[in-house]
């Protein structure tokens, strides 16, 4: 074979191997999947862990960067572990050389040659440790150098490296040996986690402390020598005691943390609105609490930022490995019976058709409504009361005739459009007059989006957790019947053992509590400008929790919880203009309220403080409600067309222009009067 020859020959087999490596690298690339499988994990609005949670395989393994550790840890890391990192192509000649060298002198093998993407290669796929996985891991490397830049091959080392146990990773390593960030490592700390790797089994501080220490210092020794630090730093860091025990990962809104997880599979890093500081606070304040109730009942606490509907703290219940509480349950998101917490929305509805002023009369007593007869909870009755006293009060029989007056279908299809589903135990049973008492199932996130609605001038968003996911808004009701709701339940009476000043630290607070049949649920929900509360009590199981009920057991949590939240700001709602009176003179038949069928009577036209544009002709008078026969007065007179009822309206011919008395009177004795203006 001539020269030439043998030269063509060698730069064919040349290329051959050049493209049977690439072609290889290209069939059997680094499985590098492996680094982006971590611990999903869980955030408050600073950025701060609430919770993670463990790989499939059981491990701690937090996503890291060269951003996320302390410049000193990566200075040690290159100087212990591979000094011209930033310039070999994965394998490092020189360190081959060295290691081979060492080795035939010894006999043995004295030092490694692998680099920092040698050992990466091995992390993501583990193989024992022989001569032909060590040729793997060279390859590989290489294949890695091409694909990544230096800081990305880093962070595969800083992501997998073992700790010891199920601890994967710089940033879980630092969490459980020193409950910090590895941005924040002292020298010491940083000097543990870069000996940790070299034998995470044997040199584990938890238990093998002595150990740890010896190869800890020996790593502070050489950072001496390398000049990383000097040696008053060392001896500070020698000085220090290693960990001899575990901290627990955050563990902060626990069943929050797990229906996100579950909503955003495979997701890293799951951001939320959660405020730490307030969060650790509510629920210390739900554990002290909850040790005063019945050893099976819960509770659950949601606290709402009015003015971005967002959760700022979320608590599901009060020990989540709590069997005999089911706290593994998460109340803030079960449908359960919401007593009369729905009267505050009844109500304002019905002022927001005009159907209804806060001082409209209506009478409290024994009412029969078809076949549905309610009584009040304390099974008493208080006469005539007005609209405002009924809420206050929380009357049941007011509450029903409202309701009736509304129509409950109307009342469930608004909520439904706005999001708030009111489920019973039929689903295809039409909305009723009970739901105006609880006979309904609702969620305790549900009805705080409701009640922070009529703290933002009527206008409604679901409460959301997630930054960003700002929910679409509809109004509930108008601002003026928001403000007007509000204003009456400002002045609602206080929870017993409790001075309303002692409510929110004596914050202006509109208050509502309710409590289902049977005592089953206990509820109070709480609202200024700036934040909406609501708490629920009772057990899980649905089993009745006698003389628990809303004023006594959940309100006085209600206002513990508020006193923790900071003031809300001093300029007033845009509503505040809107004054509950202002309902008055749009209303036709606000005057008095009765049940249905013989209720008292109600002049409907013209309508009180009304003005009649008259041209000559007979005014017509209609009545709603009343027993017949209808008598009709006009300024105490009464009118000529005698006895009338409501299927036969009279006619009043006025007078002339001014001011007339109208005044009806039933076969009961009761009656109606409105004073109108002819103009």
């Amino acid at each position: 074979m001539t020269r030439r020859r043998r030269l063509l020959a060698g730069a064919a087999a040349v290329l051959a191997a050049a493209l049977g490596l690439v072609a290889l690298d290209r069939l059997r690339p680094p499985p590098l999947a492996r680094a982006a499988v971590v611990s999903p994990v869980v955030l408050a609005r600073d950025g701060a862990m609430l919770r993670a949670f463990t790989t499939a395989e059981g491990n701690w393994r937090l996503a890291a960067g060269p951003a996320d550790v302390d410049p000193l840890f990566l200075a040690m890391l290159l100087a212990y572990e591979d000094r011209r990192f930033r310039s070999h192509p994965g394998v490092d000649p020189l360190a081959v050389v060295r290691a081979a060298g060492q080795w035939l002198a010894a006999g043995r093998v004295v030092s490694g040659a692998s680099t920092l993407t040698m050992q990466a290669a091995r992390l993501l796929e583990p193989r024992s440790r022989t001569l032909w996985a060590k040729l793997v891991e060279a390859a590989r490397a290489v294949q890695i150098e091409r694909r990544l830049d230096k800081d990305a091959i880093l962070g595969l080392y800083l992501t997998l490296a073992p700790y010891g146990g199920n601890i994967e990773g710089v940033r879980a390593a630092a969490r459980i040996y020193f409950g910090k960030e590895p941005a924040a490592l002292r020298p010491a700390e940083a000097a543990l986690l870069v000996a940790l790797p070299q034998s995470p089994s044997r040199l584990r501080p938890d238990r093998h402390p002595e150990a740890a220490r010896t190869a800890r210092d020996k790593v502070l020794a050489r950072m001496v020598d390398a000049g990383v630090i000097d040696a008053a730093t060392a001896a500070e860091a020698v000085a220090e005691p290693v960990p001899e025990r575990r901290f627990a990962m955050p563990f902060h809104a626990p069943h929050l943390a797990v229906g996100l997880v579950a909503e955003n599979p495979g997701a890293a890093r799951i951001a939320t609105t959660i405020d730490l500081r307030l969060q650790r606070q509510v629920e210390a304040l739900a554990a002290r609490e909850a040790a005063t109730l019945d050893p099976e009942a819960s509770l659950a606490a949601i606290v709402v930022d009015n003015r971005t509907r967002a959760i700022v703290a979320h608590v599901g219940s009060p020990d989540l490995f709590a069997a005999a509480r089911d706290g593994a349950v998460d109340m803030t998101q079960a449908v359960r019976s919401p007593g009369s917490a729905l009267k505050p929305f009844i109500y304002a509805m019905a002022f927001d058709a005009v159907k209804l002023a806060p001082g409209t009369l209506i009478d409290d007593r024994p009412t029969r409504f078809g076949g549905y007869a309610p009584s009040n909870f304390d099974h008493g009755f208080r006469g005539r009361v007005t609209a405002s006293e009924a809420l206050q009060l929380s009357l049941n029989v007011p509450a029903v005739a409202v309701l009736d007056r509304l129509g409950p279908q109307r009342f469930a299809s608004h909520l439904a459009d706005l999001g708030v589903r009111l489920r019973s135990r039929d689903p295809h049973a039409a909305p009723s007059l009970p739901l105006a008492l609880g006979g309904v199932g609702v969620t305790l996130t549900e009805l705080c989006g409701l009640y922070a609605a009529l703290a933002a001038d009527g206008s409604y968003a679901a409460p959301h957790v997630r930054p960003g996911e700002d929910r679409p808004t509809a109004m509930l009701v108008g601002p003026a019947a928001a403000h007007a709701v509000t204003r009456i339940l400002q002045d609602a009476p206080a929870p017993p053992g409790l001075p309303p000043a002692a409510i929110g630290q004596g914050r202006l607070l509109a208050m509502k509590t309710g409590t289902s049949y049977g005592y089953r649920d206990a509820w109070a929900f709480g609202w200024d400008r700036a934040f909406t509360v609501g708490v629920w009590t009772g057990r899980p199981d649905g089993t009745p929790v006698p003389g628990r009920w809303g004023i006594v057991t959940a309100a006085p949590i209600l206002a513990k919880l508020f006193d923790l939240l900071p003031p809300p700001p001093m300029a007033p709602p845009a509503a505040t203009a809107t004054a509950p009176g202002d309902f008055v003179p749009r209303a036709a038949a606000l005057r008095r309220l009765g049940p249905r069928g013989p209720a008292a009577p109600v002049i409907s036209f013209p309508p009180d403080g009304a003005t009649v544009r008259w041209r000559g002709d007979a005014v017509p008078l209609i009545v709603e409600g009343g027993r017949p026969p209808l008598r009709w007065l006009v300024d105490g007179r009464p009118l000529d067309s005698g006895d009338v009822g409501p299927r036969r309206p009279p006619a009043w011919l006025p007078g002339g222009r001014g001011f007339a008395q109208l005044t009806v009177v039933d076969a009961d004795g009761r009656g109606d009067t409105a004073t109108v203006r002819i103009d």
